[in-house]
């Protein structure tokens, strides 16, 4: 089985504007002005599209998302067609919340990921669970898709 995987996240924009009279000393604004968000973009990046395992058990492809502090009801699951989309949103405490934040390195916000199915899959069967900050998703085969296995006998 072949699963297609595309992705789809809110990415921060770490461009710069060009100055329209560069100085000589301009590289090294950029470098000082912009090196918190540059040494964050991937880590952020890799938050904003949750990382998945994908792999195969008793006949079914089981896809598995890490999105932890994401509630069941903030998960959207779609099929449409043969592309399983996968949106959804972890909430933050909120400004209100009474906290006086020091550092905060995780991802609050809108996610999203896509995957295309094979034609091999049974899309009446598919489940998805939640626990302990983990999705999964169970995507049986049809019966008919699986290989036969034929036994040679001697002749």
């Amino acid at each position: 089985m072949v699963i297609r995987i595309t992705g789809n996240s809110q990415r921060p924009d770490a461009s710069t504007e060009s100055s329209p009279n560069p100085t000589p000393f301009r590289m090294f604004e950029e470098l000082f002005n912009n090196w918190a968000l540059q040494s964050t973009l991937a880590h952020r990046q890799e938050v904003r599209t949750p990382p998945v395992d994908i792999y195969e058990k008793d006949g079914k492809t089981i896809i598995r998302m890490e999105i932890p502090g994401t509630e069941e009801k903030d998960i959207d699951l779609k099929l449409d067609g043969r592309t399983l989309t996968i949106k959804g949103e972890r909430k933050g405490e909120g400004e209100n919340s009474g906290f006086s934040y020091h550092q905060v390195e995780g991802y609050y916000g809108k996610f999203q990921r896509s995957f295309t199915l094979p034609d091999t899959v049974d899309a009446e069967k598919i489940s998805a669970t939640s626990a302990n900050g983990v999705l999964a998703i169970t995507i049986p085969q049809k019966p008919e898709s699986k290989p036969l296995v034929i036994k040679v006998n001697k002749g």
